[in-house]
């Protein structure tokens, strides 16, 4: 247990701030399963829309010190990609 009021209060902003960071990871999750979850029904025009929120949610993570630009990087680079293919697959002809 602290005991000076500087350790007593970098206790409490510890459990302030880990509960804004679970949040805000929790939202940043939420809004990539939207992008998947259109992927997987195949409707492309949702999938876009929510692959332009969910990768401006993804950035504010970064900004707020949530996730790290790679690991951001690298699941808007994924999530791109899928989106993308899903929108070729919807353009080629059911022939």
């Amino acid at each position: 247990m602290a005991h000076s009021l500087s350790a007593k209060k970098r206790v409490r902003q510890t459990i302030k701030r880990t509960l804004r960071n679970k949040s805000r990871r929790s939202r940043i999750r939420t809004f990539v399963r939207k992008v998947e979850e259109a992927i997987a029904r195949g409707d492309y025009e949702a999938a876009r829309e929510a692959f332009v929120r969910a990768e401006s949610e993804l950035r504010r993570g970064v900004t707020k010190g949530v996730l790290h630009i790679n690991t951001a990087a690298r699941k808007i680079s994924r999530l791109a990609k899928k989106v993308k293919a899903l929108k070729e697959a919807a353009a080629q002809p059911a022939g």
